[in-house]
């Protein structure tokens, strides 16, 4: 997608113009880092496309999609460090590197400098952004306790764990829409609108996600297979599976999310019930639903079709990921 390779080397351009010099640089040398090692940089390109949707300046925006950027790179340290995950895209975490204290210190540094890249807004669209960004990184917050605690919580609804996905994945992807779309000055109904479209693919993306940590390519995914399971995160592929399993197959699940372990066994038999119970397929066509939910709020906004194609794009191709 040709779109997609130029707003990553406009977000590419501006990480390498805005790279941190400070010191000292045992607390910069980890922020760059994370940031250098990129991934997609999605978020910070769906700051830039809802720009150009409404037709705003992108000049305007990319500082404040560095903004985006940065902060979602913070809560990767420090959800890495709660995970104790030794891998993020393929390379060894912070906290693996230069320990705890620089991984939390480090990740604090990236959220306080994430505030300052939205200072040059005009005031009226500062104040409407940083209300969005302050709620959105709360949410977050939330979003990240419910799924610490869903490791301990014994009956887990689905609702839950809806809501807990979009405060953890589905709000950050939105917001990256809305303040786009603010920085053009789209209209309220309209901002809501791509707000809404963000939210449910953002909900689809975290299922793919929770997808690929079982029946993904690793060597692509480039996280520790199956971590989920190994930390006993109740996610999609656990609830269906406990809904749609035999007493003793949920017995057994019971039984090895009881606890905390890296014994293969505890993978191999968890799979095991999740192939059975085949929710792959299951997660696979809730994936859909959200992706057809999230292009019907798309579709509401008064902006010629052709204008709204990278979206769909965008949203097809990030749910037919491998990694």
């Amino acid at each position: 997608m040709e779109f997609l390779d130029r707003y990553q080397q406009i977000v590419a351009e501006a990480i390498t113009k805005y790279t941190f010099k400070d010191k000292p640089t045992e607390l910069y040398d980890p922020m760059n880092y994370i940031i250098s090692h990129g991934g997609k940089r999605l978020r910070p390109i769906m700051v830039l496309m809802a720009c150009d949707l409404f037709g705003g300046d992108l000049k305007q925006a990319i500082k404040p999609a560095l903004a985006i950027e940065f902060f979602h790179n913070f809560t990767l340290i420090h959800d890495d460090i709660m995970d104790e995950a030794p891998l993020r895209r393929n390379k060894p975490t912070i906290h693996t590197l230069h320990g705890i204290n620089v991984g939390i210190l480090s990740g604090d540094a990236l959220m306080l400098k994430a505030y300052k890249f939205f200072e040059d807004l005009e005031p009226e669209i500062f104040k409407a952004c940083i209300r969005i960004f302050t709620h959105t990184g709360l949410l977050l917050c939330e979003g990240q306790q419910y799924d610490i605690n869903f490791e301990t919580q014994e009956n887990v609804t689905f609702d839950d764990y809806i809501r807990m996905i979009t405060y953890k994945t589905g709000v950050l992807s939105a917001s990256s829409f809305e303040i786009g779309s603010l920085i053009a000055k789209a209209n309220f109904k309209d901002a809501k609108a791509i707000f809404n479209f963000g939210k449910h693919i953002g909900i689809a993306f975290q299922i793919m996600d929770d997808y690929l940590d079982v029946f993904g390519d690793q060597a692509q995914f480039g996280k520790k297979h199956a971590g989920d399971i190994y930390e006993n995160k109740k996610t999609v592929l656990y609830l269906m599976a406990r809904e749609h399993a035999t007493d003793e197959e949920r017995k057994e699940l019971d039984y090895w999310y009881s606890k905390k372990t890296d014994n293969i066994d505890k993978v191999y038999n968890v799979e095991k019930i999740f192939r059975r119970t085949k929710v792959d397929e299951k997660a696979l066509r809730l994936i859909e639903k959200h992706n057809e939910i999230g292009q019907s709020y798309l579709k509401k906004i008064d902006i010629p079709e052709e204008k709204k194609k990278p979206f769909i794009e965008l949203a097809n191709y990030l749910l037919r990921r491998e990694s």
